[in-house]
């Protein structure tokens, strides 16, 4: 067992997740979040995680944490990724652990490790300026046969190591490169469009085998989304099982959580997006306790442990044969005007059988969207629904997705 979880990042769910468990665990994050955790003792190291220099480093954070007796670091967010793999890496004596954390940093060797190892990826570059884009878009234009007069072939834009849809575009023509790209974008990722049906999976690992899978079904990605799966990705559970186990063992990925995203199509062949290895957005963990009855967030932690027993896994995840009674769903609501005054409930919610709770917060007077949101921005709360019909759950997720509570 470790004898200290150090979690960099500030995250009250998985705080008050690691209290229950009464296992010893640290926070690390920016000196912001002190004075909280001395007012609740919460154990907590301040750490400047947002520079790297001869007073902030892995090697100077892992001097820190001896005094908490610190064995394992788990990354919470995106941009912690690099501190807990370096942590690990000295942790475990082996410095390929920081090598893999960079492979979930940058999303242009990410696709290149998939590549090598046989998974299912687009045509990608990195490219440097909008006239590199316009070329990338030339080649599969060719590469895809066009003809002149058709359509352009769809390229993504990504930054190398943003979470989620931060800074992500979708190009659909030349014209597109020149009227959305901007000189701020550059050097990013450009990708091929991939067909098929988009989801996500949750795969908690320990030395190097998932011990339990959660498929999320994508209603809308960045909207709207619910746990288990529904009828048609759950008959294509043993693929994804495979093809998810294929992908940790390419990538070497021996503790933790992984969260990749798939297209699969409709000759059942299932091609990578990309892979994070940290909490997911979306609320999914929530969802996924809520369905499979088991705190997901402590699971999530607690993987990361080299030295936890099998039967110490066991008890942490649902029985094999678990059948989740319910499908847990949620709609994030984003306002659709710029300006607005009042949040509306419609009374069709509120009479909803499948509805069971929402958080979202009336605004302020005059209050207005910045116009600089990144990727889909913040959302103003969730409304979650519980429910016994997988079809259902999907007619009421697109329905919410276009509601306007904001007016």
């Amino acid at each position: 067992m470790a004898k200290c979880f150090a979690l960099m990042g500030w995250s009250l769910p998985v705080i008050e997740s690691m209290q229950k468990t009464g296992r010893p665990f640290v926070v690390v994050s920016f000196p912001d979040f002190e004075s909280y955790a001395q007012e609740n003792n919460i154990p907590f190291l301040p750490y400047q995680l947002d520079e790297w220099s001869d007073t902030s480093n892995s090697l100077d954070l892992f001097e820190k944490l001896k005094a908490f007796d610190a064995d394992v670091a788990v990354p919470l967010y995106e941009e912690t990724v690099e501190w807990a793999g370096a942590l690990n890496s000295i942790y475990r004596g082996d410095p390929r652990v920081l090598n893999r954390a960079f492979l979930f940093r940058n999303k242009a060797m990410m696709k290149r490790k998939a590549l090598i190892g046989g998974l299912r990826v687009g045509l990608f570059e990195e490219v440097f300026n909008k006239e590199g884009v316009k070329a990338f878009m030339k080649r599969l234009n060719q590469a895809n046969l066009q003809l002149d007069g058709e359509e352009d072939s769809w390229v993504h834009i990504k930054p190398f190591a943003s979470a989620g849809t931060v800074g992500h575009r979708l190009l659909r023509s030349m014209s597109d490169v020149d009227e959305k790209c901007e000189d701020s974008d550059f050097p990013c990722l450009a990708e091929s469009h991939l067909p098929g049906r988009e989801f996500s999976c949750e795969a908690f690992i320990n030395k190097g085998k998932i011990r339990f899978l959660n498929i999320t079904e994508y209603v809308k990605l960045g909207y709207s989304n619910f746990i288990p799966e529904g009828r048609y990705l759950e008959s294509k559970r043993d693929l994804i099982h495979k093809e998810v186990q294929k992908m940790v063992d390419i990538f070497g990925i021996e503790y933790g959580m992984v969260h990749p995203e798939w297209f699969l199509t409709e000759k059942d062949e299932l091609n990578f997006g990309e892979t994070a290895c940290r909490i997911p957005g979306g609320h999914i963990l929530e969802l996924c306790s809520k369905s499979y009855e088991f705190d997901a967030l402590a699971a999530f932690v607690i993987c990361h442990d080299p030295n936890i027993t099998e039967e110490e896994l066991d008890e942490i995840f649902p029985a094999k044969d678990f059948k989740p009674k319910n499908y847990h769903g949620n709609v994030m609501i984003y306002p659709q005007k710029r300006q607005f005054s009042k949040l509306e409930i419609p009374e069709s919610l509120n009479n909803e059988p499948y509805f069971v709770e929402h958080t979202l917060i009336a605004p302020y007077e005059g209050q207005k969207l910045s116009a600089d949101r990144n990727g889909f921005g913040n959302h103003f709360g969730t409304i979650n629904f519980k429910g016994e019909d997988p079809d259902r759950m999907t007619e009421l997720l697109k329905h919410y997705e276009e509601e306007e509570f904001y007016v």
